[in-house]
């Protein structure tokens, strides 16, 4: 079986921890990565098409904050963690790497695949749920009370930046590939369209919210010129060249310590965040529209932790912070291997679909 690129990345920030940890190049460069791939994956998805998967996607995106967050808590505080860190053990283990999955999907050619918008759309949803997540850690640990008006003002902001995306790409840029074709100055346009996708996500920075959710709806806005191939052409290959460094940043945050703490704790949870992400993809994809089969697929490909289990873990301190360094480096390769495996264990379980056959008719006959 052929490694994913990924892994191999993050094992290069593994090896390079010492010589690169906290280098700021390299985490501007990995921003930059992280923030054009959402960009192109918000291009995908029109105001008309994400409004249709929206209303589809809640009961699978509910069922997936109780199995993989709700349940680990559960797991966490029967092993004798207090509330708060059950919490922050649960926001760990909640969300799919956005980042993992999308590049797995784009590298094994399954963008195509009936459940890739269920998984796109999920992973959407989690993107939704885990800024929150973290804004209630963050204000618990610092020892402010977060109330229920500091969560109604963080929902606000969700509301008001994805409705701007809207407005925005309804009207400034509804003629915006006019303007685009217009420009004959390759780099100027490069400079241009990264500029966007950087501004919309520092804009979402700003508001307590993730970059990457920016970066998407800054995508969705320009999803309304219609013509996308013209702005994929010229950010593409400077998402392939910053995307690696992401990975490789990832690998060199990931704290082992000096041993594992509660590894009994961590067995359980591993084996439960697959559990629950398959589940989540069998009854979530059924409820979504998928047959059992591609539902079954999206399970597989949803394991993989990564970058929000990284943010959440920089709450912690102590054991609990190695704790979930080693969970995520775990998930993350356990979970990459299950998404390549995908394909050959959904036909080990229901066997090989069968091919159409072509009713050919004889003229004449």
């Amino acid at each position: 079986m052929k490694f994913p690129n990924v892994i191999l990345y993050i094992l290069l920030g593994i090896v390079l921890a010492d010589v690169v940890s906290g280098n700021e190049l390299l985490h501007f460069a990995s921003e930059i990565g992280i923030v054009l791939l959402f960009f192109l994956l918000g291009l995908e998805f029109s105001v008309n098409r994400l409004g249709g998967i929206a209303k589809k996607i809640w009961p699978a995106g509910f069922l997936d904050v109780f199995l993989s967050m709700g349940v680990a808590m559960i797991l966490a505080m029967a092993f004798g963690m207090d509330l708060f860190h059950a919490f922050l053990i649960g926001a760990v283990t909640y969300a799919t790497s956005s980042s993992i999955t999308a590049k797995l999907l784009d590298d094994k050619c399954r963008m195509a695949n009936t459940e890739t918008e269920f998984i796109l759309a999920l992973l959407i949803f989690e993107d939704l749920v885990a800024p929150i997540a973290i804004a209630v850690l963050i204000g618990i640990s610092s020892g402010d009370s977060f109330t229920m008006v500091d969560s109604i003002i963080l929902v606000g902001k969700i509301i008001g930046l994805t409705a701007g995306a809207i407005v925005l790409g309804k009207t400034l840029f509804k003629r915006f590939g006019q303007f685009l074709d217009k420009i004959d100055d390759e780099d100027f346009k490069i400079a241009l369209l990264i500029g966007i996708a950087l501004t919309y996500g520092g804009m979402a920075l700003y508001l307590g919210l993730s970059e990457v959710l920016g970066a998407f709806l800054a995508g969705m806005m320009l999803a309304e010129i219609g013509n996308i191939d013209r702005v994929q052409q010229t950010v593409v290959p400077v998402r392939d060249l910053m995307l690696p460094t992401f990975f490789v940043y990832f690998g060199t945050s990931i704290e082992f310590g000096d041993g594992v703490p509660f590894p009994l704790l961590l067995l359980v949870l591993v084996l439960w965040s697959v559990i629950a992400k398959l589940l989540v993809g069998i009854i979530g994809g059924k409820l979504f529209g998928l047959s059992k089969r591609s539902s079954l697929r999206a399970g597989f490909s949803l394991c993989a932790r990564g970058e929000f289990s990284v943010v959440i873990a920089s709450i912690a301190s102590g054991n609990i912070k190695i704790f979930s360094g080693i969970y995520i480096i775990i998930t993350a390769f356990l979970g990459m291997l299950l998404f390549d495996l995908a394909p050959k264990l959904t036909n080990a379980i229901y066997g090989k679909p069968e091919k159409k056959k072509r009713d050919l008719k004889v003229p004449g006959s």
